[in-house]
């Protein structure tokens, strides 16, 4: 492939974007989705965008939020409290039948919970009758649900029970529409639960003295048959006889105990040499090589003349061979010595091997004895074991008699005195008209503004989310992962020649100051200063692609450079269009070599432009764009001219554009504000990207400049407008071109 099919001198490559001057990665390169993060900037735009959503969202929750507040009941709440004693009071030294005893956190939850149980609610409800019982349930007709509440039901709604932070005292708290009747339920709750607390002690300590009672009487019987037992025992045995055997027998088994110890370090030490032994004779080693061995006198002397016969037999060698006399008879003499130590070291073993013998049947037979010394020791212990555990078992029921009957007696003085835990502290009273607990007015309204924003915004986030159409600058360079070239406004409606030559008819000044000032900024781009082929493309049909290259050649066009504008859509061909051309010849003739390069060329459309269209439509647009005819065509015009545009169908759709690619320096991607999806987009840009020819950036077209003020403040903000009609009236002026242009800058 010619030079001219690479990339232009200075270009970047894809995979270079993510170390370029604007920090965007491509997709599928690791960049474009880590390198770009939204600033909260970028949240505000969002949020201006869809204020409204947050504004109807807050004033549905706020005015929700005051009808509900100022439609309910208003709500009294009335307190007592109570205070938990940490230990009951202390008359004498004695335990309760019920230990009430406050120790942690945990027991005072457990009393709190007592408070809170059904219990206690059914016993204040019994105590609600008659005109009090209609008055108290005057306000709950009607349940949630239409069904009818019972008072048990409103009790336990209405009821608070609050242990206070850092004290013993608890507050038993009821609301109800009627100031006095809440403050009369919450006494009643306070002086149930006092009556309750007496009443559970004292009949604790009542059943706790009738089981005391019978319990004495079962431990009283058992002492005095274990007692009669015990006599009969010791008349019958000789005790004292017994205890002398038992101390004979008991000496005789420390002395056995002593000699099994002694046998059995000397089994261990002699199975460890034995096993030593075993284990170098299975292996093949040199038993020489053992300690115990190797110090053995005879072992170590026959050791050592081996030794000297091999020196000798060394040194020999190096005066005589092997048949010498002399070294026969120094082979000789190490063949006998060897033989000997051979000998010497299996009696070691043997010997080794008796000990081990002998050592295990010295230990077995100690054993024996000790065995039968226990045993005997066994037998004459058996009696006195007997004797013992009656003993003690007589003893241990004795102590437990006395200890139940002292407790019997202390349990029945506790049980004539009326101790309490728990004693009240304050007394609720009915609270003033205006002091209402609820509606709480402040938090309700509080929670309706809070609401209201909190869900207006994550309404206006979630609607943001599910929008997933390109729209914003983040979305164009970090999600599809390229840079923004330039911006074109929404055009109104006008004939597609007038858009598609809109910088040279001034139909909108502002959308021609933005083709200024795109051609600006590739003429500042290093990798597309100096491209002579250019490619555009879009995802999908209708995003500007035609309109983007006609306009772009006709700014290059009127700066001097020679432009020819090459229709490669032969699915869908518009450039004959845009400039109110025939399309009867052109790449599909020049390809199948029906006419020539010159006879399709249409020039001077505008001063400096020229344009090929289509020639017609093409059954197979892929096969003419793959023809080595249009690779010589494309390569043809590189000669011809300073800049060649070539319209391209759309990514999503068709391959076409891929297939011209590698003929190209770079390609423009042109993206429709708010109209082609972000996953699409992200996907074509990625096959534009992945061909490894250099692309520019991306052009988004059709501004709406109504919402421009939320993602491009800073290229279309209202104090520009003067600068597009100053401009505009010089339009007729000749030869002010250049000085219209405004100042170049990048996107």
């Amino acid at each position: 492939m010619d030079s001219h099919h690479k990339h232009v001198p200075g270009a970047a490559a894809p995979a270079d974007y993510a170390n370029s001057g604007y920090g965007y990665g491509y997709p599928g390169s690791g960049y474009g989705e880590s390198s770009a993060q939204r600033s909260l900037n970028d949240y505000l735009l969002i949020l201006r965008e869809r204020i409204w959503y947050v504004v109807v969202v807050f004033l549905v929750v706020f005015s929700s939020a005051l009808v509900y507040t100022f439609s309910q009941t208003k709500i009294y709440e009335s307190s007592a409290s109570v205070q938990v004693l940490r230990q009951d009071p202390r008359v004498m030294q004695t335990e309760a039948v019920v230990d009430t005893t406050i120790r942690s956190t945990e027991d005072l939850n457990t009393l709190v919970r007592v408070m809170e149980s059904a219990l206690i609610i059914e016993r204040v409800n019994q105590r609600i009758t008659g005109e009090d019982l209609r008055q108290f349930m005057a306000p709950y007709e009607k349940g949630r649900w239409g069904d009818p509440l019972t008072p048990r039901e409103v009790l336990g709604a209405n009821r608070r029970i609050t242990p206070l932070r850092l004290s013993l005292v608890v507050a038993v708290s009821y609301r109800h529409p009627d100031p006095i009747i809440a403050a009369r339920i919450a006494n009643m709750f306070v002086d149930e639960l006092i009556q309750w607390n007496s009443r559970v002690r004292i009949d604790d300590t009542i059943r706790g003295v009738e089981d005391l009672q019978i319990r004495v009487e079962q431990q009283r019987k058992r002492v005095d048959e274990q007692a009669s037992a015990l006599a009969e025992y010791r008349r019958k045995n000789d005790m004292v006889s017994l205890d002398q055997r038992r101390d004979i027998v008991t000496e005789k088994l420390k002395q056995l105990s002593l000699y099994v110890t002694q046998t059995g370090a000397r089994l261990q030490e002699s199975e460890i040499r034995h096993k030593q032994v075993q284990e170098r004779v299975a292996s093949g080693g040199d038993l020489a090589e053992l300690p115990f061995i190797a110090q053995t006198p005879i072992i170590n002397q026959l050791t050592q003349q081996v030794a000297s016969h091999k020196i000798a037999i060394a040194q020999l060698r190096e005066r005589y061979r092997d048949r010498h006399p002399r070294m026969i008879e120094a082979s000789n003499a190490l063949a006998q010595a060897e033989r000997e130590l051979t000998r010497a070291l299996a009696s070691s073993a043997a010997s080794i091997e008796a000990e081990f013998e002998s050592s295990k049947r010295n230990d077995i037979e100690a054993r024996a004895a000790l065995k039968r010394a226990e045993d005997d020791t066994l037998e004459l212990d058996r009696l006195a074991v007997q004797y013992q555990a009656q003993e003690r078992d007589f003893k241990i029921n004795e102590q437990i008699l006395a200890e139940i009957v002292a407790r019997m007696r202390e349990t029945n003085m506790i049980a004539t005195m009326e101790l309490q835990n728990v004693r009240k502290v304050d007394t609720a009273v009915p609270s003033a008209p205006n002091r209402y607990v609820a509606p709480n007015i402040p938090l309700n309204i509080g929670v309706g503004v809070v609401g209201g924003l909190g869900l207006g915004l994550a309404f206006a986030f979630f609607v943001a989310f599910i929008d997933d159409r390109v729209k914003s600058s983040f979305d164009i360079e970090s999600v599809v992962g390229l840079p923004l070239l330039g911006i074109i406004p929404q055009i109104k409606k006008m004939e597609q020649p007038d858009k598609a030559q809109i910088v040279i008819n001034n139909a909108d000044r502002q959308v021609a100051e933005a083709f200024l000032t795109l051609h600006s900024s590739l003429r500042l781009r290093d990798d597309a200063k100096d491209a002579k082929v250019i490619l555009t493309t879009s995802t999908i049909p209708g995003e500007g692609k035609s309109f983007t290259t006609t306009n772009l050649a006709l700014v290059y066009a009127a700066h001097g450079d020679r432009v020819c504008v090459v229709d490669c859509d032969l699915r869908k061909p518009n450039i004959h269009k845009s400039f109110r051309r025939e399309n009867l010849k052109g790449v599909i003739d020049v390809c199948s070599g029906a006419a020539t390069l010159d006879e399709v060329t249409l020039r001077e459309v505008q001063p400096n432009l020229d344009i090929i269209p289509t020639g017609g439509r093409a059954k197979n647009p892929t096969q003419i764009l793959n023809n080595k005819s249009f690779e010589i065509m494309i390569s043809d015009l590189r000669k011809r001219y300073d800049r060649i545009f070539i319209d391209t169908p759309p990514l999503a759709a068709v391959s076409d554009a891929l297939v011209v690619l590698p003929l190209v320096d770079g390609s423009i991607f042109t993206i429709f504000f708010n109209k082609v999806r972000r996953k699409a987009a992200q996907a074509a840009a990625r096959r534009l990207l992945d061909s490894n020819v250099t692309c520019f950036g991306a052009v988004l077209n059709g501004l709406n400049l109504a919402v421009s003020g939320y993602y491009y403040a800073q290229y279309y903000d209202k104090s520009y407008k003067d600068y597009y009609v100053v401009a505009s009236s010089s339009d007729d002026e000749p030869g002010t071109r250049d000085e219209k242009e405004p100042a170049k800058a990048s996107v």
